[in-house]
């Protein structure tokens, strides 16, 4: 299999689309791809990076942590997905830590090219506002159900988020739900995580297939 040019990689990250051929070129020669491995923290709470990371492979979790040590998951990055741009923003440490999740391939844009990139092309500062807003819209959503939802809603909601629909429609989880990470998500203890998503297995709202995916019901939009 042939060896992806910085070029090909650049092309293929849809924050990157709306270059042209000159402003891809110079990103292609800034970039560099750097790989992950699972556990390893991409960028860390509370301290400077001092660039964007372009996930092209595999998967992170965006994770804060309090002075006792308690994690709390904010939100996990597929490939696509872009790390360290508020930090390059406003020149300020980060907000959470970024682990990968499973090993993970990113491209890695240093500060000086990215503050480059963002006046030679409307579109790309467009993307990263869109993309900003998007991360808002999440936390206020999150926000919104650890003050107003009960357990059940706010594991309901994190199943959801964690479902892709298949070609049929139907809402799947296809890796084991892991129970920590659901009460990490939702701020709730492991215990009352497993109770609930039996209770929603007994009602019939989802459904543990053989080999360890969750079929989500249509039912459970209404909990979440």
């Amino acid at each position: 299999m042939s060896i992806l040019s910085n070029l090909d990689l650049i092309r293929r990250v849809p924050l990157f689309s709306t270059l042209n051929q000159a402003q891809a070129e110079s990103v292609a020669e800034a970039v560099v791809k750097r790989r992950f491995k699972r556990g390893d923290v991409v960028v860390e709470q509370g301290k400077k990076s001092n660039f964007l990371a372009i996930v092209l492979t595999g998967r992170a979790r965006v994770l804060t942590t309090d002075a006792r040590g308690r994690e709390v998951i904010l939100a996990t990055l597929n490939p696509g997905d872009y790390i360290g741009e508020m930090s390059l923003i406003d020149n300020q440490p980060h907000s959470a830590t970024v682990r990968a999740e499973v090993q993970t391939d990113v491209l890695i844009l240093g500060r000086l090219e990215f503050a480059r990139c963002l006046p030679e092309n409307s579109s790309m500062a467009y993307a990263v506002m869109k993309g900003l807003v998007q991360r808002l819209r999440h936390a206020d959503r999150k926000i919104e159900s650890l003050a107003l939802m009960d357990v059940y809603g706010r594991v309901a909601r994190a199943l959801l988020e964690f479902a892709s629909p298949e070609q049929d429609g139907q809402l799947v989880i296809r890796e084991r739900v892991s129970r920590q990470d659901v009460a990490k998500m939702i701020g709730a203890s492991r215990e009352m995580v497993s109770r609930v998503m039996k209770d929603l297995e007994d009602r019939g709202f989802i459904e543990m297939a053989p080999d360890g995916s969750t079929i989500i019901k249509e039912r459970l939009i209404s909990l979440g």
